[in-house]
């Protein structure tokens, strides 16, 4: 799987040991930066790029992470298409592509310890879309995201 992955500062340690992680799993990986952990690196300017790579199908997934994850995972899901999920457990990770089939994994690096994130990743990578009922719900964000769009072009 192509997997894009972004961070700012606070992130880049967890980045580097996912990338390790994904790389032992066989996955492509596109590195979109920041590429060392001085500050101070907006987090913005990764998280974007990693959801257009998502959003275009040049990426399968992504992966977004910060200090806490959360304005990470804000950022990632301002790109249309996007489905951004802040994971903190084996429970979200599985729910968040299970029920949400989330493309992209939010992650903070001040809040968890690597070895929980390398787990929530593996269950988040290898974990299916439930799909069903769940369809119905996807379809609603993607077509509020459409009239979105369409709104703000007239």
């Amino acid at each position: 799987m192509r997997i894009a992955i972004g961070t700012d500062h606070a992130g880049y340690a967890l980045k580097e040991r996912l990338k390790q992680e994904l790389t032992r799993l066989g996955h492509e990986i596109e590195d979109l930066g920041t590429y060392a952990p001085e500050p101070p690196v907006d987090y913005p300017d990764f998280c974007f790029p990693v959801g257009e790579r998502v959003a275009s199908g040049r990426a399968e997934r992504g992966i977004v992470l910060g200090g806490s994850g959360i304005g990470e995972c804000i950022a990632a899901n301002k790109v249309s298409g996007v489905r951004a999920a802040l994971i903190h457990s084996d429970e979200t990770a599985r729910l968040a592509r299970q029920h949400n089939d989330s493309n992209v994994l939010a992650l903070g690096g001040r809040t968890v310890n690597h070895e929980d994130a390398v787990r929530w990743l593996g269950i988040w990578l290898s974990t299916p879309f439930e799909g069903g009922r769940h369809i119905a719900r996807i379809q609603k964000i993607s077509a509020y995201e459409h009239r979105l769009v369409e709104f703000r072009r007239s």
